[in-house]
């Protein structure tokens, strides 16, 4: 009975054994092979994999039988990003849209595609879509940050991290983000409070320990950078950037 063999792979996808789901899912195809849902869901149990050329595979099985199932072009978007096949993964989100214009998701997907082919203007575009459908997505406002800060648009990003973390307060990633612009402006010790409200979150944030201590070394605290940079260090030790950096805070601490 395919139906309880699918809604078996599906409780198990969401217990995060994902091993077992591919396989009960495999069971559904066997019973009856033109099952799409079956198709579309061994690709996110494969997604949680990352075997994402599979999940493409199976996306586009699908596909095949129900071609304007806007889930699957969404969801082999997202996996042909991870292969970092951007380009076809914009086309993909398209193609979900051409389907579901409304469909946010799909519009915030397209975003990060874009950044990573350094489309930055039409980043902005798609995350701006995003949010006239959902305002409260602080995930688009966040990167639509990115996407601003790109373009040297830094206090429009300070403004769109602002949203993302009136949306989610402990959204750390955001907190980051907020300082890297602020940077940009000049703005040192908003930036240095930005970073500790990001650690306040998520002691071990390697880059929140970074960015706090390349705004002490532009102020010349070089004792607070080099505090800052020993805990980068604890986080990632192998990091040979950061020895160097410690190093030469230590010089310039020594000359004071």
């Amino acid at each position: 009975y395919h139906e309880a063999w699918h809604r078996k792979g599906y409780a198990l996808d969401n217990l995060e054994r994902y091993e077992e789901a591919v396989a009960t899912f495999e069971k559904a195809l066997e019973i009856k092979p033109d099952f799409h849902y079956a198709w579309h869901n061994k690709g996110i149990a494969l997604i949680n994999l990352e075997r994402y050329e599979e999940a493409v595979a199976a996306f586009e099985k699908a596909l095949e039988i129900k071609s304007d199932y806007h889930e699957a072009w969404h969801r082999k978007g997202y996996a042909l990003d991870n292969l970092e096949r951007y380009e076809e993964a914009v086309a993909t989100f398209e193609k979900a849209l051409e389907i579901k214009p409304d469909f946010h998701y799909a519009w915030h997907d397209k975003g990060i595609a874009l950044i990573k082919l350094e489309r930055y203007e039409d980043a902005v575009a798609a995350f701006e879509k995003a949010l006239e459908i959902k305002p409260d997505f602080h995930y688009a406002w966040h990167n639509k940050g990115i996407a601003l800060k790109k373009l040297e648009r830094y206090e429009e990003a300070v403004t769109a991290y602002e949203k993302a973390l009136e949306i989610k307060p402990d959204y750390h990633y955001a907190w980051n983000g907020k300082g890297n612009a602020l940077i940009n402006l000049e703005r040192y010790e908003e930036a240095i409070a930005a970073y500790e409200k990001a650690l306040e979150i998520k002691l071990d944030y390697l880059n929140a320990w970074n960015g706090k201590g390349a705004v002490l070394i532009i102020l010349e605290r070089y004792e607070e950078a080099l505090a800052a940079y020993e805990k980068a260090l604890e986080i990632k030790p192998d990091c040979l950037n950061l020895w160097k950096i410690i190093r030469h805070s230590t010089d310039k601490f020594r000359k004071i």
